[in-house]
């Protein structure tokens, strides 16, 4: 694939350099060697994960005064209560359990050339919650908490490219939040870096193309969440080579058309950021902390603590064996979801250039409310039996959307590390020449080049649309 390089004062630009390397490794050789090394490490360490009750959680405890679950040192996370007020939607108000991790952590990529490409090196890594254990995840996930070991574990692999200087140069840098509905305020340093010194090997580490990670994110459960939203934020040059022969070649056409800046966007970044502005502003979405054992229509057993429609998700606890990580054995807390979830995007070519219909979604979790979201973003079993008013927009659209309009469509895990088994359809749709233009309440058309420029910055995609983002990517 032809790219040209774009020439800055510092030297070429980064984005054309994340181009060729998603350009590299897109073939079913590489694919098949990456899965073999993934299964390898799989079996190469000892992994168990059980649920415990509460009273088996080694330094964890419920507060006397607030029933909070905190850890004895203060650290890590905790599990307390949340009362949003939202004028959005049909529920004006709710109390649910919310994971409270205040600490800014860390995802990076350390990258290298090799033959002249950008290779990523990616680390095989357990998540406790991970439904098939070990996924593909950034050089560097950790927590401050793991970064200043107060796990009393091993030291954060690779972790001096970040903190060290002249050990590297930063490509990318951005804090981004996480689940808005689970998490209160988590934000994660998203940081790619390149390095040009001779990185020690090591097993569970392997150099690959950003072409070849792509191709993974095709299959189900194998690119884990955080290494999809540093992907996200790698901004990418647009394609200069013809699209693929096939039946998809006009939506591969029109998607690196919206990748160039500036052409044929609906809006003006301007007026995107107005609406955005406005669509803040105008939603109230107040939230406030509230002791875990005074939330509303939930109820706590010895094993678990869910809601008394047995919807939305429990909080469980977990003992861990994990052979190849920091500590090889704990307790923890972890959220539990009820039912797989469901992100689509929606995609329409116009004039020729292919543009995202995102929502601006309000969650109690969020600092500032409101993030943009995925066209459709919900857990579709809490929604069955119940009239067209009270679904969301799209929902039913997206269910029935024929096959042959689906772009891409896999089942990717979130956040392993505080989730158990938290699964999601990922989709792109591409709308039918008949699909209205129009923009109902909330929704805005972004081209791609538009949405990469909001993604050098926090607060505008929430992680579902970044994932959505990287998937997106890997279709040019």
């Amino acid at each position: 694939m032809a790219i040209d390089r774009l020439l800055t004062r510092d030297g070429p630009d980064p984005s054309a350099r994340f181009t060729e390397s998603g350009a590299a490794g897109k073939d079913r050789s590489s694919v098949k060697t990456a899965l073999e090394w993934l299964s390898e490490r799989r079996d190469a360490h000892t992994f168990e994960v059980t649920r415990v009750p509460f009273d088996a959680l080694e330094e964890w405890s419920f507060q006397p005064d607030t029933g909070d679950l905190v850890h004895r040192s203060g650290r890590f996370f905790t599990v307390e209560g949340r009362r949003v007020h939202s004028d959005y939607g049909m529920v004006p108000r709710w109390d649910q359990p919310i994971i409270n991790q205040p600490e800014i952590g860390m995802l990076g990529f350390v990258v290298k050339e090799f033959d002249g490409v950008l290779h990523c090196l990616m680390q095989a890594k357990m998540e406790p919650g991970n439904v098939n254990v070990v996924q593909l995840s950034p050089t560097v996930q950790a927590t401050r908490s793991n970064q200043k070991r107060v796990h009393r574990g091993s030291r954060v692999r690779y972790l001096e490219y970040f903190t060290d200087p002249g050990r590297s140069e930063v490509l990318v840098d951005v804090l981004q939040s996480e689940q808005g509905s689970w998490f209160l305020g988590k934000r994660n340093r998203n940081i790619v870096v390149e390095t040009t010194e001779d990185v020690p090997p090591h097993d569970d580490y392997r150099w690959m193309t950003i072409g070849e990670i792509q191709e993974l994110l095709r299959l189900d459960n194998m690119v884990n969440m955080d290494a999809r939203t540093v992907l996200a934020c790698m901004p990418f040059a647009r394609p200069t080579g013809a699209a693929s022969p096939g039946p998809h070649r006009e939506f591969q056409a029109g998607l690196r058309r919206s990748m160039a800046p500036d052409e044929g966007s609906l809006h003006t970044m301007l007026s995107v950021l107005s609406w955005f502005t406005d669509a803040t502003a105008r939603h109230e979405v107040r939230a406030e902390r509230i002791p875990l054992d005074r939330v509303e229509d939930w109820h706590r057993t010895a094993d678990t603590i869910s809601h008394t429609d047995e919807r939305h998700f429990s909080i469980i606890g977990a003992r861990v064996t994990a052979g190849s990580r920091e500590v090889l054995n704990w307790t923890q807390p972890l959220l539990a979801p009820h039912g797989l979830g469901l992100a689509v995007l929606l995609v329409k070519n116009i004039g020729g250039v292919l543009h995202a219909l995102l929502h601006a979604r309000p969650e109690g979790g969020h600092p500032h409310g409101v993030e943009l979201a995925p066209t459709v973003q919900c857990t579709p079993d809490n929604y069955r039996g119940l009239p067209d008013g009270h679904r969301p927009a799209f929902l039913d659209y997206v269910t029935g959307a024929p096959r042959e309009r689906v772009r891409f469509d896999a089942v990717q895990s979130e956040e392993g590390g505080r989730f158990h088994h938290a699964e999601c359809r990922y989709a792109v749709i591409e709308v039918e020449d008949g699909f209205p233009v129009e923009e109902p309440p909330g929704h805005r058309w972004l081209t791609v080049d538009q949405v990469t420029r909001l993604l050098r910055h926090g607060r505008y995609l929430n992680v579902q649309a970044r994932s959505l983002v990287a998937c997106l990517h890997g279709l040019w």
